[in-house]
């Protein structure tokens, strides 16, 4: 069974964020956008800094709209249909960042290391531009839920978002804690079966709020927050400087002239 759950991988993962991004307009998608919409409205807001990074978007919405951090910035490997007021995008590789180290104070990953050949990098690099006390949002797939079991099934026929590699919440916290991190907090949500029915998925809504107090660790997702630990090793930069650099561009800062008395 194990075997057979790895080897359901998508063969283009470019190709997967795309069809992620259409899935997410379905009857099931939506449902399930707004709920996590929802988890996060509750979350971001208590979440302070200068810079906050979105790694992928996998749905058209505005994830990090109820955040507090001015300077919201959103990387992905696919092109946005659309631009949100108050947030910068840009192209690059999930795993490899052009962002300077210590200078993000929040990073989400929504829905990112299903679809990424090498997850371990892309924890790798929030780490390293993270600064100390920093916080990681991870948003995935409950591979122990009814949304796993639908992977099993239909998995094989390597369409979004069934193709993707879903990475349970324990798995995460031993990555995590490796690379100097503490779980905070881990939220399950979504305890409807996967289905596009409309009808059917709004006569089961009742199912969420039992869901969490009942069986909360079979949610169909999950909301992960973790948070880089501070270390002696780790150089802690002053918090009351205005603004940090937050791309290299290989300038030389200047200096200040003190007058000799």
């Amino acid at each position: 069974m194990k075997r057979l759950l790895q080897a359901y991988r998508c063969p283009d993962h470019v190709e997967a964020r795309r069809e992620l991004r259409r899935w997410y307009r379905t009857a099931l998608g939506v449902n399930l956008q707004e709920r996590e919409q929802q988890l996060l409205s509750q979350v971001l807001p208590n979440l302070f800094g200068y810079h906050l990074l979105q790694v992928g978007r996998p749905m058209e919405s505005d994830f990090l709209a109820s955040s507090r951090i001015t300077h919201r910035i959103v990387m992905d490997e696919v092109l946005p249909q659309s631009d949100f007021s108050g947030e910068e995008s840009f192209l690059s590789q999930s795993d490899e960042w052009p962002i300077a180290s210590d200078s993000l104070d929040v990073a989400l990953l929504p829905h990112t290391l299903e679809y990424v050949a090498r997850p371990h990098e892309v924890l790798r690099e929030a780490e390293r531009t993270l600064i100390p006390e920093g916080h990681l949002l991870i948003v995935g797939f409950n591979p122990w839920s009814q949304f796993g079991i639908r992977r099993l099934f239909s998995g094989w026929r390597n369409e979004s978002p069934w193709c993707g590699h879903f990475y349970s919440t324990l798995r995460l916290r031993d990555w995590l804690a490796l690379l100097g991190f503490d779980t905070v907090l881990v939220r399950h949500y979504f305890f409807r079966p996967p289905l596009q029915n409309e009808g059917i998925m709004r006569r089961l809504r009742k199912f969420e709020r039992a869901g969490e107090r009942l069986w909360s660790p079979f949610g169909g997702g999950y909301l992960l927050v973790a948070k880089k630990r501070v270390t002696t090793l780790t150089p802690i930069k002053p918090r009351w400087r205005t603004r940090r650099s937050l791309v290299s561009v290989g300038s030389t800062e200047p200096t200040v002239r003190r007058n000799r008395i």
